[in-house]
């Protein structure tokens, strides 16, 4: 999977976009040095980027997040340090966005200066064993109101079809065509399939562009 300077994820509650920011901001690290993730996602508090603050620390990996994130006060603010990501110097960055057109309101502040430099990509992260994007036209949906919200169009989708620690290989392969079927409804380009590290060397040679992934664990 190649990188943009800015990688946008967004997908609905429980597609898993939080998870696959944390473990690409590792894969960045690895790749450029040098990296930030932002935690822009004001609606849903329970999984938080802020919830791996100790390992980015620990990996020299910078994070910026609403100081009222994982706690019992969430409110809809962001600090005025998440203007540092449309500033090249900066780095990569990893852009966690909220999962409706609520959360995605939050992006358009910073939108003019994402598509000014034209060196990112907006992800759908798309889920097909959650409720309310199980079929297609209700995943499209879900993309349009976080594109109008956001004012910025998705330019490609990952797979992260799963039921969390249930996941077996055979559901990943049963539900892999409505990646493709939703891909190819939108004309956009399929990058990936994420599935759990464990279950990975049964797929990897059974899925195209797929990558391994740990989950982020809860602090409660």
């Amino acid at each position: 999977m190649e990188f943009k300077r800015l990688t946008l994820l967004s997908g609905h509650y429980g597609s898993g976009k939080t998870n696959i920011a944390v473990n690409l901001a590792f894969e960045i690290k690895k790749r450029y040095g040098k990296v930030t993730v932002a935690d822009m996602d004001i609606v849903n508090p329970y999984f938080r980027t802020k919830d791996s603050q100790k390992e980015f620390e620990d990996a020299g990996i910078k994070l910026i997040a609403s100081p009222f994130a994982g706690s019992n006060v969430d409110l809809p603010a962001l600090p005025q340090e998440m203007y540092s990501l449309v500033d090249k110097n900066t780095g990569h960055c990893i852009l966690d966005i909220g999962g409706d057109e609520r959360g995605a309101l939050v992006l358009g502040r910073y939108t003019p200066y994402i598509l000014e430099e034209n060196d990112y990509e907006m992800i759908f992260v798309y889920n097909a064993c959650r409720p309310l994007t199980s079929n297609i036209e209700s995943a499209i949906e879900v993309m349009r109101e976080i594109e109008i919200a956001g004012k910025i169009p998705f330019t490609a989708i990952i797979n992260n079809s799963n039921i969390g620690e249930e996941t077996t290989p055979e559901l990943v392969l049963n539900l892999y065509h409505k990646a493709e079927e939703l891909a190819k409804a939108t004309s956009l380009p399929l990058i990936a399939t994420t599935v759990h590290s464990k279950i990975f060397p049964s797929l990897e040679n059974k899925v195209a562009n797929l990558i391994p992934l740990n989950l982020q664990k809860k602090i409660m």
